[in-house]
């Protein structure tokens, strides 16, 4: 409540809100009985804790591992899963937060006991299933819980045993590292748009985290993916219908469920796979060994592959604009600078070069400043971007021309840079937040008079 009385009163001083309105707010406020939720020392308590838990059992298990038979290798395998899901069950009603952090490592411990199982039976089989059988727990868990944690658990996996079996039957295969990259980008925009306004926000943290890491693998997986060495051999016609299917087809079916905000960034991402990895430039070199001759197939990125990575952010700028998204806003001008950094850091820059477009990437970012001032109607991040642009001038006119015109010119040049570069600099800060004054509309007196004019310093 003291945050809404801060906020009537300064509308009552303003002059917005009459007296009368502001205590039938107040009395409105104070009927609202919410329950109280877990605060956040609760909630990271119980996080650590359940990672901690989860860490300890594993060193326990490590360390008397040798020292016991297969029998009660089993037994405490089971033990392990049984016990964590028996707790969360028994304190479910009195304490839903523990229950939840102790269901959350019974699921994550079915992983290790499915591959301890095949360990201490000797199973020789194929290492995707286990991965299978761990996503259709944390599935079972999801259904039958509800609970976020079983969900992201769910949501990780799958992915993850698609890509498992699709690294599985394309290993020693052309292209296999494009194809998991694809993959990676596509299911990553995927579960970065899909939840966004989504009340779960934990698995909507999680997933977003996981989806903005696995982005950039997959970007730096599809501009290497077409490396190859000795006799590798090119993807069979089937599996590449598979790795289209799980790359392309089945995103686009869960993003329809949520079309308005997921569709359109998955086609996008879609039609950016497509074309990323064949914007390089592949060559072959060969080496003599002493049993005979032997090729590496080498690529670097062009220019295409930068203009396509960078555009792919301000997409994603974009769309965090149109769906309300701060943190998608932000993940894109993230993805630009660094895409900025990779470019300016290329092979295909000299070092005058280099420095010029460091250059021109700061002038950039002030402009951007200004701009994202102008439009939240910051006076002081527009003045942060006017020092920021005025300080790349400086940088660009001592790097660039003031050595190479003398010391006497230099001085003269750098007077009138002051002189008329500061009176232009100053007129444009003026008529921006002029501007943004005049854009800004006065609400309306309590007395129904026409609201006073504000003028712009």
């Amino acid at each position: 409540m003291a945050d809404i009385d801060t906020l009537l009163n300064r509308w009552q001083s303003a002059g917005v809100l009459s007296a009368e309105a502001a205590s039938r707010i107040r009395a409105w406020e104070h009927q609202q009985k919410r329950p109280a939720g877990l605060r956040w020392q609760g909630l990271v308590a119980l996080i650590l804790g359940a990672i901690l838990l989860a860490c300890g059992v594993v060193l326990f298990v490590n360390a008397h591992w040798d020292g016991i038979g297969p029998g009660g290798r089993f037994a405490l395998v089971l033990a392990m899963v049984s016990l964590f899901h028996l707790a969360g069950g028994l304190v479910r009603e009195k304490f839903h937060g523990l229950s939840t952090a102790l269901h959350a490592v019974g699921t994550a411990s079915t992983g290790a006991a499915i591959a301890l199982t095949g360990q201490i039976f000797n199973i020789q089989e194929h290492w995707p299933a286990a991965i299978l059988m761990w996503a259709i727990a944390a599935l079972i868990g999801w259904a039958l819980l509800h609970d976020e944690a079983q969900e992201t658990l769910a949501l990780l996996l799958i992915p993850a045993w698609m890509i498992s079996e699709f690294t599985y039957y394309a290993e020693n295969h052309i292209g296999q590292g494009a194809y998991i990259g694809r993959f990676l980008f596509v299911w990553a925009v995927l579960y970065l748009t899909f939840l966004l306004g989504s009340r779960r926000k934990a698995v909507q943290g999680i997933l977003f985290a996981a989806g903005a890491i696995a982005a950039v693998l997959g970007v730096v997986m599809m501009v290497e993916g077409w490396r190859s060495w000795g006799s590798m051999t090119s993807l069979p016609w089937g599996l590449s219908v598979w790795g289209w299917t799980a790359i392309a087809a089945l995103p686009l079916i869960v993003a329809l469920v949520r079309f308005t905000r997921s569709f359109v960034p998955v086609v996008a991402a879609v039609a950016f796979t497509i074309a990323l990895p064949w914007c390089d430039r592949i060559w072959t070199e060969h080496y003599n060994n002493v049993g005979g001759h032997s090729s590496y197939t080498r690529n670097e990125p062009n220019l295409l592959a930068y203009a396509l990575v960078a555009a792919f952010a301000v997409f994603l700028v974009a769309w965090g604009f149109m769906r309300a998204s701060k943190a998608l806003i932000a993940l894109g001008a993230v993805y630009f600078a660094l895409t900025a950094i990779w470019f300016a850091n290329s092979e295909i820059w000299t070092e005058i070069a280099r420095q010029f477009l460091g250059q021109l990437m700061c002038a950039g970012a002030a402009i951007f400043v200004i701009w994202w001032g102008v439009r939240l109607s910051s006076k002081a991040l527009v003045n942060l971007g006017m020092v920021g642009f005025a300080i790349t001038v400086g940088w660009f006119y001592f790097s660039e021309i003031f050595d190479k015109v003398g010391r006497s010119l230099g001085l003269i040049g750098l007077g009138v840079l002051f002189l008329v570069g500061g009176w232009l600099l100053e007129k444009t800060r003026r008529r921006l937040i002029g501007t943004m004054g005049a854009g800004t509309m006065a609400a309306p007196a309590a007395d129904g008079s026409a609201p006073a004019q504000e003028v712009a310093p």
